[in-house]
This record gives structure tokens, C-alpha cells and sequence, in this order.
């Protein structure tokens, strides 16, 4: 069968791998100059900076992204991370790092609560393993079963850093997935050579098989002949196909068959599509000479105003960065309403930055904002609406169809994993 994919983002290239693995022929358009969208490298200076993700799989060698690689055999090394760790206060009067500060390990997030709350945390582990609670955000179920403040803050930080939401964005069952995948595949890794060895190695499986791959080649419209997609515009050429997978999320797929789903047939789902929420998110990349951190595990910071964690991967890849030079990367959600005032989201993070590393040098190497038609997740973790269109033979992939429990290109890897059994079976 031949296989059009619109969009060369992770998404799109482990769909191309995996279909041109299973004997179709598949053909991959991306309008940008360059492949693996927000997960690739750009070289600066000698320090391999990430277009979008933070050269980190929140799983692993052993998540589903890992385990997906492996099934298409893309030859990537994922070296696992050390554990995650959380940056507190001193004082327990003074919610800020600027009077000092601890770290203690992620697995203590219990720590700072009373040995009441401790107890009934472990009590509601092995308890909602059977029974997840459902029906409220992450926000609103803590506080109903606590009142101390401080796991509101943890949540923020956590789901800040991982799916750029804040607790009350979340969906309570969308956290408890989560929670199961860490309690299955561990911990995060980091690919040797960064987002790009994952997207090279695609690229090498895409070629191997046959499978072709054109840059500067933007798709204005997928052609949909009674009520199937049957290919593709490109410039002026036409482009046939059986299949049709686009990765750019399913708001901006629809505006591409706009004229076929202006049928009544259509109206549920176009209602559906405006009410997706992308989230939008702020990466700072830092160079010091010296570690500012001093291990490749993340660092939460739930007492920072706008940084919800950083991580200094070249603790595991040393080439990420020149010789003797480290790369540290911090990352904060950005709420919709403050979209408009990036300036001054970005002061507030490097803000923090001087007071979660008081006293260190480093140099500011990039900021980058990510919203809008960039978005960190093209719609809200919990809410996408899968993989299939009303289209017959046309699926979305990507950001913007995860899998449910997958954080970031985890959620990636499931969404493609569960398109590829629809398709393939």
C-alpha cells in the first residue's frame, strides 16, 4: 500500500519506520528545511541544543518510545538517568530558595508532611492501583484528601515540567496512568547523541526499507474522495495514496480537508476539534563550566515562581556540550493567559534561575517559547481525542494523539503503537 505522511516530527518518522518495515511504501513530506520537528539537535557553538524536547525520555531503555525503537530497529543507546530529586526550601516560613535550600530524592516527596499524612498516602497507593479516582483535575482531588499546600506545589512542579499543564489542568485518572507507567518502565533516560540519534536512526530504518523523505515540501490539502483520503497536494504536484497519516495534530489536519468535512456528517467532530487546548511552555538553555546541578536526573522546583524542573544531561552524554562545558536546561509551563506576555514569563524564569543557582556562573545559551501553532502538545495531555478521523484512511499522530499515561514522547511512541495496530493489526 502506499503511505503518504504529512509531517516529519517523531511522530510522523515512527509511523514512516514502522509501515515501511511492514513491505508499505511510504513517502514523508515536511515543509521545514529540516526533519524531527521539536526533537532534534541544532549545533551552537559545540552544544547540541534540542529544537523542543530536553534530550530525555521520561522512561527510558525501558518506556515505550525505547521499546518502539527497538521493534523498527532504529540502533539508538538510552542510557538511564540517575533518579529525579526535588529542590525544597530551608525555611519552612520562607516558600522561596533565596534563604537557602535542600534537595531531597523524588521518592520522599512525602517528606515534608505530617506522619498522618504520610500513613494515608501509603494508604491510598495501594488503594487506587484498584480503584482510580476519576471525574475531577489532580488539583481538586488533592484537596480534598489533604490539607497541606505543599502537594499542590509538588503536582504544579511535577506536571509542569512533564505534560506543561498545572495540576488543576489535569485530569485526576490521566495523573494515575502516569504514576502506573513509573511504576512499570522506571525512571528517565537520555539517548546518546540526543533528540537527533533518535531521529537519524528513524531515518536510517525509513531509507533501508525503501521509504523516501522530502524536506521543503509543505502539504496544502489532503484529497478526500467520498468520504476516504486518497492523497495529498504538494506545490503543484498531486500525490496518490491508500493511507494517509499527518502529524500535525487533528485541528490543523481538518483545516487540511477543510472543503470534505464541511458535511453535516462532520459537525460533532469540527465541534470537537475548537474545544482542544494546546499547551504552551518556556525552555531556557544554560552553559556553565561547572556542573550546576551535579547529576543527570531532574530537578524538580515546586517553590520556583515560573521553573517547574531542570535537567543536565551531559552528566550521561558529555557531547551534547564542547569539552569541559556543561548544557543545563530548565523548563515552565506557561498559562494561556500569559501567552500574550512571554517578556515577562521569560524574566520570571531567569529570575528563578538566580535563585535556584545563587552565586553560579553560567551564560544564557537560547530561550525558547513554545505556543500557538508551536505548541508544546498541539492538545492538552488527557484530552486528545486519538488517533482516527471521520475520514476513512486518514489518522493523526503525534502530540496531539497520545496514548493515555504517556508523558510526552512516551505518549508519542503509545499513540503511534496503537495507529500502527489499527492499520497494520
Amino acid at each position: 500500500m502506499k503511505t503518504i505522511v504529512i509531517g516529519a516530527g517523531l511522530g510522523g518518522l515512527l509511523s514512516a519506520a514502522r509501515l515501511s518495515q511492514a513491505g508499505y511504501q511510504v513517502e514523508v513530506f515536511e515543509r521545514l528545511p529540516l526533519t524531527g520537528g521539536r526533537f532534534t539537535n541544532i549545533n551552537f557553538r559545540g552544544f547540541q541544543l534540542s529544537t523542543g524536547a530536553l534530550h530525555m525520555l521520561p522512561h527510558g531503555p525501558a518506556g515505550p518510545l525505547a521499546q518502539f525503537l527497538k521493534e523498527v530497529k532504529a540502533d539508538v543507546i538510552i542510557v538511564r538517568a540517575d533518579r529525579p530529586t526535588i529542590r525544597l526550601p530551608l525555611k519552612k516560613h520562607h516558600p522561596d530558595y533565596r534563604h537557602g535550600f535542600k534537595d531531597i530524592a523524588f521518592s520522599e516527596f512525602t517528606k515534608p508532611l505530617s506522619h498522618k499524612d504520610r500513613l494515608k498516602i501509603a494508604l491510598l497507593v495501594v488503594s487506587t492501583r484498584k480503584n482510580r479516582p476519576t471525574g475531577s483535575s489532580l488539583q481538586t482531588w488533592i484537596r480534598t484528601q489533604f490539607k497541606d499546600e505543599w502537594l499542590v506545589k509538588f503536582a504544579d512542579s511535577f506536571c509542569g515540567w512533564s505534560l506543561s499543564l498545572k495540576s488543576d489542568k489535569v485530569r485526576v485518572e490521566e495523573i494515575f496512568e502516569i504514576i502506573e507507567s513509573m511504576y512499570r518502565f522506571g525512571g528517565p533516560g537520555v539517548p546518546i547523541g540526543g533528540c537527533k540519534a533518535v531521529i537519524d536512526a528513524l531515518e536510517a530504518v525509513i531509507f533501508a526499507n525503501g521509504g523516501r523523505i522530502h524536506t521543503r515540501a509543505e502539504v496544502s490539502q489532503i484529497l478526500v474522495e467520498n468520504g476516504r483520503a486518497t492523497g495529498v497536494v504538494v506545490g503543484n504536484e498531486t500525490y496518490r495514496a491508500d493511507l494517509v497519516i499527518s502529524n500535525l495534530g487533528h485541528a490543523a489536519t481538518a483545516c487540511l480537508c477543510s472543503e470534505a468535512l464541511k458535511e453535516k456528517i462532520y459537525a460533532d467532530y469540527i465541534r470537537m476539534l475548537k474545544t482542544l487546548q494546546p499547551s504552551a511552555g518556556i525552555k531556557i538553555c544554560l552553559a556553565a563550566d561547572e556542573p550546576l546541578i551535579g547529576y543527570s536526573g531532574v530537578l524538580l522546583t515546586p517553590y520556583a515562581k515560573r521553573v517547574n524542573g531542570i535537567n543536565e544531561v551531559t552528566h550521561v552524554d558529555p557531547k551534547l556540550a564542547p569539552p569541559g562545558k556543561h548544557l543545563t536546561m530548565s523548563h515552565q509551563y506557561v498559562a494561556p493567559e500569559n501567552v500574550k506576555s512571554l517578556e515577562n514569563e521569560i524574566d520570571s524564569g531567569l529570575n528563578d534561575l538566580k535563585e535556584i543557582f545563587p552565586g553560579r556562573k553560567y551564560e544564557v545559551l537560547l530561550i525558547q517559547s513554545y505556543h500557538d501553532n508551536w505548541p508544546v502538545n498541539r492538545a492538552a495531555s488527557g484530552t486528545d481525542p486519538g488517533n482516527e478521523t471521520p475520514i476513512s484512511n486518514l489518522y493523526v499522530v503525534g502530540d496531539g494523539a497520545k496514548g493515555k499515561g504517556g508523558i510526552e514522547v512516551e505518549g508519542v511512541a503509545l499513540g503511534v503503537a496503537a495507529a500502527m495496530k489499527k492499520i497494520i493489526g
